[in-house]
């Protein structure tokens, strides 16, 4: 693959909490240059990161993020709050604690819920692999199937561990056809990128893949 062809499935990621909105709009320039999937930044730069690339660039943002055990009502809110301000994807970190004590309606009606939300906008579901089992990673493929979600998403980049070969092939063997595959965390060459895609992704969640491009210039 070229990098270019690499690039177009980045979701370029500024999610750093001390985050200023000089630096998210050199994101969105840099997004643009180099055509990525499109932004994931924080939810209160949405509205300005819309306003400022209008339609040249898709914008993705996160909800219950990073540990996700926020209420589902709290998600909702944010979510149409985030959708309300520009935002084009939401990715959104499911209740891990519901997944460990197997309460799996909680969890499924919950990622139903937000993709009712946002329609025909995309949603991906966070389900942070490095803290789950094997098991509890098969049982999410299958919920997220169920629930109807667009994709699946390794992690939040903000844990212990970010994506692995191991978890995005696992993911393809088990998810619904409809369902897509988002590798973060972590990424830290076009090498990497271009296995991650070979084994399934769809996107690549990363912010140092435009930066390699940049330096290489």
């Amino acid at each position: 693959m070229t990098h270019s062809e690499i690039l177009a499935k980045v979701d370029h990621t500024l999610l750093a909490q001390g985050a200023t909105w000089e630096q998210i709009k050199g994101i969105c320039d840099d997004a643009i240059t180099y055509q990525t999937a499109s932004v994931c930044i924080p939810p209160s730069f949405v509205k300005r990161a819309k306003e400022y690339a209008g339609e040249k660039l898709a914008i993705c943002t996160v909800i219950g993020f990073p540990n996700g055990y926020s209420t589902t009502a709290a998600k909702l809110f944010e979510t149409k709050d985030a959708l309300a301000n520009g935002a084009d994807e939401i990715d959104m970190v499911i209740n891990i604690g519901a997944l460990k004590e197997k309460n799996y309606d909680c969890v499924r009606e919950e990622i139903r819920a937000l993709k009712e939300a946002c329609g025909d906008k995309i949603l991906k579901v966070i389900i942070e692999t490095c803290l789950l089992t094997e098991e509890e990673k098969i049982k999410m493929c299958e919920l997220v199937t169920e629930a109807g979600a667009d994709y699946i998403k390794t992690s939040t980049g903000f844990s212990t561990a970010g994506a692995t070969f191991e978890d995005v092939a696992l993911f393809a063997k088990h998810v619904g056809p409809e369902v897509k595959i988002k590798a973060a965390g972590g990424i830290s060459s076009f090498d990497d990128g271009e296995k991650f895609v070979s084994l399934g992704a769809s996107r690549l969640g990363t912010s140092r893949l435009v930066k390699i491009e940049k330096a290489n210039e």
